[in-house]
């Protein structure tokens, strides 16, 4: 059987954009990094199932349609009507830098349960996504651990993004420890260049590259913005320098830049040398850069 498919897990966020230099006009779009990526391996033409919880009120049919709208299958995504669906609320600076002012978690204990995995599901899948959004809440944690335990028994590759927000965290200790403990299962793994100083407690890319390698991980890419991105496999660490572009928002960046990777790696299968290495990260600095020239993290996905 011929593996094909992207299976995203996570939760569901609705962006509040800010619209304005005052930040207090706001635009409302569907976001959220496990949703970025379930989009942009969708556009990209690739079969995409998103795993969440919903709820039942206005929001979640938005968020729906927004889904349906960007042919991501729901169909294996549970409803609750007491799930209300998270918010953020993210600003932009002089410079069109986001970042995340404040967070909306009505329901924290609202999250999918390992019983609700349809493990059929993984077996013709291809790669399975997650980051570590939702591992700060117990259960959460579990269903992804359940989760990754049906893509291992199916040979299906497994993409973690970091993707790192303190704010839900409850202390920094517990989520380095969390997110560590998660990197030996992953194939593939993303981090900005902030995370990778933060996760291995360095301030020197060699270091924290080095620190890293006790995880053995087989794929590592280290986004560093517009400067471009480094790729480190096997003791191989090369760095491909990222495009210029008029940047207006880098809200979902990075989620487009891990899009292009799973894209590279679902059709093009794992990554021979030091050159088709080099093209993967090339074509993921292309597709993040491009998405930074509106605002939103869907809106220029132009890939």
């Amino acid at each position: 059987m011929k593996k094909h498919g992207v299976i995203s897990l996570g939760e569901a966020f609705i962006d509040y954009i800010s619209i304005d230099k005052s930040n207090t006009k706001y635009e409302k779009l569907l976001g959220g990094a496990t949703v970025n990526v379930a989009a942009g391996t969708s556009r990209l033409g690739i079969s995409s199932y998103y795993l969440c919880k919903l709820g039942t009120d206005e929001i979640s049919h938005f968020v729906e349609q927004e889904l349906k709208k960007e042919n991501i299958n729901s169909e294996f995504c549970v409803r609750t009507p007491n799930k209300k669906i998270c918010g953020v609320y993210v600003h932009l600076n002089e410079n069109g830098e986001r970042y995340f002012h404040s967070y909306l978690n009505p329901t924290p204990d609202e999250v999918l349960s390992e019983k609700h995995l349809v493990p059929d599901l993984f077996e013709p899948a291809k790669i399975f996504y997650f980051g570590s959004g939702t591992l700060f809440q117990e259960k959460a944690k579990l269903t992804t651990l359940t989760a990754i335990n049906y893509a291992k028994k199916s040979n299906t590759l497994i993409a973690f993004d970091a993707n790192i927000r303190l704010k839900r965290w409850e202390s920094e200790d517990n989520c380095r420890k969390t997110i560590l403990s998660f990197l030996p299962f992953a194939d593939i793994v993303k981090l900005a260049e902030d995370e990778l100083y933060f996760l291995t407690e360095t301030e020197k890319m060699e270091d924290g590259i080095k620190k890293l390698s006790q995880w053995k991980i087989p794929f590592v890419f280290i986004t560093m913005g517009s400067q471009g991105a480094r790729a480190v496999t096997k003791g191989t660490n090369i760095f491909v320098p990222g495009i210029e572009v008029k940047s207006v928002d880098t809200t979902g960046a990075g989620d487009a830049f891990m899009s292009a990777l799973i894209y590279s790696f679902h059709e093009k299968g794992i990554p021979q040398d030091t050159k088709q290495l080099t093209e993967y990260t090339k074509y993921a600095n292309h597709v993040g850069a491009i998405a930074t020239t509106e605002r939103g993290s869907l809106t220029a996905y132009n890939i």
